[in-house]
């Protein structure tokens, strides 16, 4: 359930969007849908843009978690924004983790790309998550400018977590994560959790999950959120196939 809210809220905003642009391009060149008249490519466009800005306005549910059962629970375990992928490795969680530790930007397909598109200016400043230094491990990039090692328990799960606004950004330490929830505050956390299953196989999943303190806090996000989901959604598929492959064939 929580999987598919997360999608529904983006989705309906690049739906309206699209909407609104096959509509206005139809009144700019007419022979491009000769089918929908001017009323009707006027009258598209003034619903998608409708659609657009509810989508941007949905509210977000808080979601928990009542008995926490993994590091990210435990410091995280109220969120409003999230995001959960998987898949299955045949390989060891010693060998996966390994291979976790390892990736870098260069081994997720289109990181640079989705990054640039989400942060054009960011994607060439100092090294942060957006703008990773070449050949460097991602988490490690991550550890360096800005993100919190929450906890690490080797081979079975890593978790992260960042102050994204509000007070608290610089300078938190993961004793203090979980507590800080100031007025405007917005913190993230994510996870990568590797359950070793019969056949030698692993399953490995990531979670993402975004906590916004008050109203305000959480509509602001959301109108972000909705926007970068899509390539977010991405760049954790791709992040998990470069573990896959780095199984595989290791750096």
């Amino acid at each position: 359930m929580r999987a598919c809210f997360a999608h529904v809220g983006s989705l309906v905003l690049y739906s309206g969007i699209v909407t609104t642009g096959v509509a206005a391009l139809t009144l700019l060149w007419p022979s491009l849908l000769p089918v929908v008249g001017p009323m009707y490519a006027g009258a598209a466009i003034v619903v998608g843009a409708i659609v657009a800005i509810a989508a941007l306005l949905l509210p977000a549910p808080l979601q928990s978690v009542s008995i926490p059962s993994t590091l990210l629970d435990r410091h995280l375990p109220q969120w409003q924004y999230g995001e959960h992928h998987e898949l299955r490795i045949h390989a060891g969680p010693d060998a996966v983790y390994r291979a976790l530790r390892a990736v870098t930007a260069e081994r997720i397909r289109l990181f640079r790309v989705l990054t640039w598109i989400r942060a054009p200016r960011l994607s060439r400043g100092p090294e942060s998550m957006l703008c990773p230094l070449p050949n460097q491990p991602i988490l490690d990039v991550a550890l360096r400018s800005g993100f919190v090692l929450l906890a690490d328990e080797p081979p079975g799960e890593i978790a992260l977590g960042a102050v994204l606004a509000g007070p608290g950004r610089t300078g938190v330490s993961s004793g203090e994560f979980a507590g800080l929830n100031g007025p405007g505050c917005v913190k993230a956390a994510m996870n990568f959790l590797l359950v070793g299953e019969e056949g030698g196989w692993t399953r490995i999943s990531t979670e993402t999950r975004v906590h916004a303190a008050d109203a305000t806090a959480r509509r602001r996000f959301g109108i972000y959120w909705r926007f970068i989901f899509p390539g977010s959604y991405l760049i954790r598929l791709m992040w998990l196939q470069a573990v896959k492959k780095g199984v595989v064939a290791p750096a």
